[in-house]
């Protein structure tokens, strides 16, 4: 199944055009600082954009403003969760005011979650790239 590139396109727009609490956020994510894991942001599942993903444990992160919609949230969380991801989710005031709790939810759920496939992972980089 190939991806909308408009989708696509709207994802790289937004990971140049992230909310503050996005940007501290993923401060904390990038470069796989929480133990290891390795986070993607403003990644494409589906028909979706999610703000942050955890490929290996299917863990996406969302942080969420004042123009969020919960109820729509609920529905966009169900659907993801029947695909067997896991969605947290986290308002602005947490990731501004408490942002020690909200990584070592983070990093629980991490931990307490399986590994979506086997070590090592199934696409190892050819030999020698990325060295």
């Amino acid at each position: 199944m190939t991806q909308n590139t408009t989708l696509l396109a709207r994802a790289r727009q937004m990971r140049h055009e992230a909310t503050p609490f996005e940007a501290v956020l993923w401060r904390h994510l990038s470069a796989s600082q929480l133990a290891g894991f390795k986070f993607r942001r403003q990644h494409v599942i589906d028909r979706r954009i999610v703000d942050f993903l955890c490929p290996a444990k299917k863990l996406i992160v969302e942080v969420d403003g004042e123009t969020h919609d919960p109820a729509r949230d609920a529905a966009r969380d169900r659907h993801l969760e029947a695909d067997g991801y896991r969605t947290l989710r986290f308002s602005n005031a947490q990731v501004a005011g408490e942002m020690d709790a909200v990584l070592q939810v983070i990093l629980d759920a991490c931990m307490d979650t399986h590994d979506r496939w086997p070590s090592p992972h199934p696409n190892p980089s050819p030999q020698g790239e990325g060295l």
